[in-house]
């Protein structure tokens, strides 16, 4: 899975009947920026205002997920953005002449062969990740539905679902990868009950219902006046029951379409978190409300380590350059090179890592008794980091040196000791020109930033005899 976030080539549409208001909708998915998640616009009102695809503007559940900004609703969108998230889409615009987006078959599947007839483009940002690192959990205390999340390299879902009748049973469903998602589980319909059904048609909603696209499960006496309800909400001469329970002749795709279903489900109420996540999510007895709740908290946890902005790294892995690439690109040398290995680099952003061990030189006098590492060796080893971003992508490093012109906002927090393993991750603030060079850095000991600061540098190739 490409680590660069990820958007649609060119913009698609699709026409159908929402679910629950019986109105013809269209649907347009349009490429959007980086950074830009997914984000519903309502062209059918004044101003096309936006709805961000936010857990935090969900006010109902209630047989779909509904949004609300200012006034404005987005309902059952969790379809439409499971889609989105099995395609491995970071960044979309939906926009929408009604409420919600065209239930078509119950599924998902309408909404991928879209994106893929669209194409998938990737962008130029790094995307980011919601890294699990301690279990999770959301516990329903009325239903008993439950939702807990494990530390995993990538996503992983696990449905188990048992509605106590015997026409549907118990079902699990496990999604191990996003790239199982479009032969697996997009197509997995809707369902409900009959009791169910009915007093959603009491209910005046289930207006673009139809046997097309949900699964009823015949889980009581059909009766004449029942079948008359139903013959009438649905436009059919005649219904039947199957010998599967199943309510007329829809066949079903999966023995265990029900707890795929479910699975797709979670899928789209966890994209309201607003972030790629990397955990395993094991959900018992979900629906909208338990997972929506589950997402809040996971937004909540993503914005507390989006606030820190600690990098995910594998100290495990094979740096990018150890300390001998590093110094076949810099002119430093001990005992003033700063960094051990750099463990990450693109185009925008580099991570390194300092092991502060007490054979550090300066430890003999700052300070004796209570050795601290100096605040102006910590911003020197940020910078050197930078240093790196800018000459691995010359071609002659060794003709190179770069030169501080300006810190700003320097910040100390904690104390670096000896025994600390220090990070650093750099980030431009813009595109280097004219060799100027505008970075943002971060230093970390654990999960704790210790050091922050913009610097600028300039690149400037070394004077020659």
């Amino acid at each position: 899975m490409s680590e660069l976030q990820k958007t649609l080539k060119e913009e698609v549409s699709l026409t159908g009947i929402g679910l629950h208001t019986g109105q013809e909708v269209l649907l347009t998915m349009k490429p959007a920026k980086e950074n830009t998640g997914f984000v519903f616009v309502r062209t059918d009102l004044e101003g096309r205002p936006h709805v961000e695809a936010d857990v935090n503007y969900v006010t109902t559940t209630d047989r779909g997920t509904t949004l609300e900004k200012l006034g404005v609703r987005i309902r059952t969108c969790e379809h439409v953005l499971a889609a989105l998230v099995g395609c491995d889409i970071d960044n979309a615009i939906l926009e929408m002449n009604s409420s919600e987006p065209p239930i078509m078959d119950g599924s998902a599947k309408f909404f991928v062969e879209a994106i893929e007839k669209a194409g998938i483009q990737e962008q130029s940002i790094p995307r980011e990740y919601l890294v699990i690192k301690d279990v999770m959990n959301y516990t329903d205390p009325i239903t008993g539905s439950e939702i807990t999340i494990i530390p995993a390299d990538n996503y992983e879902v696990t449905t188990m679902v048992d509605f106590g009748t015997k026409v549907l049973g118990t079902q699990n469903a496990t999604l191990k990868d996003v790239s199982e998602f479009k032969n697996e589980f997009a197509s997995a319909r809707t369902f409900s009950f009959l009791h169910e059904l009915e007093m959603l048609l009491d209910a005046g909603l289930i207006k673009g219902g139809d046997i097309s696209n949900a699964i009823v499960y015949v889980d009581k006496d059909l009766t004449p006046e029942t079948t008359e309800k139903l013959k009438k909400a649905f436009g059919k001469s005649e219904l039947s029951i199957r010998p599967n329970g199943i309510l007329d002749n829809v066949t079903l795709n999966y023995p265990n379409e029900a707890a795929r279903h479910k699975l797709l489900d979670i899928i789209g109420d966890l994209a309201l978190v607003g972030v790629k996540i990397k955990g395993k999510v094991i959900a018992n007895k979900p629906g909208h409300y338990v997972n929506t709740q589950f997402a809040k908290k996971l937004n909540r946890q993503w914005k507390l380590q989006k606030k820190k902005n600690v990098p995910d790294i594998d100290l495990t892995k094979e740096p990018v350059f150890d300390i001998n690439g590093i110094m076949r690109l810099m002119p430093h040398r001990p005992p003033f090179l700063l960094i051990d290995k750099i463990l990450e680099l693109s185009d925008s952003h580099v991570v390194g890592l300092k092991n502060v061990t007490m054979n550090e030189p300066f430890f003999v006098g700052h300070f004796p008794k209570e050795p601290v590492m100096p605040g102006v060796l910590q911003v020197e080893a940020m910078a050197q980091t930078g240093g790196i971003l800018v000459l691995a992508n010359v071609p002659d490093p060794e003709n190179y040196s770069t030169y501080f012109v300006k810190m700003n906002k320097v910040k100390f927090k904690k104390k670096v000791v000896p025994g600390d393993t220090l990070i650093f991750k750099i980030e431009l603030i813009e595109p280097i020109r004219r060799g100027i060079v505008h970075m943002q850095g971060y230093g970390y000991v654990g999960d704790s930033v210790v050091v922050e600061a913009e610097l600028m540098a300039q690149v400037a190739k070394n004077k020659t005899e």
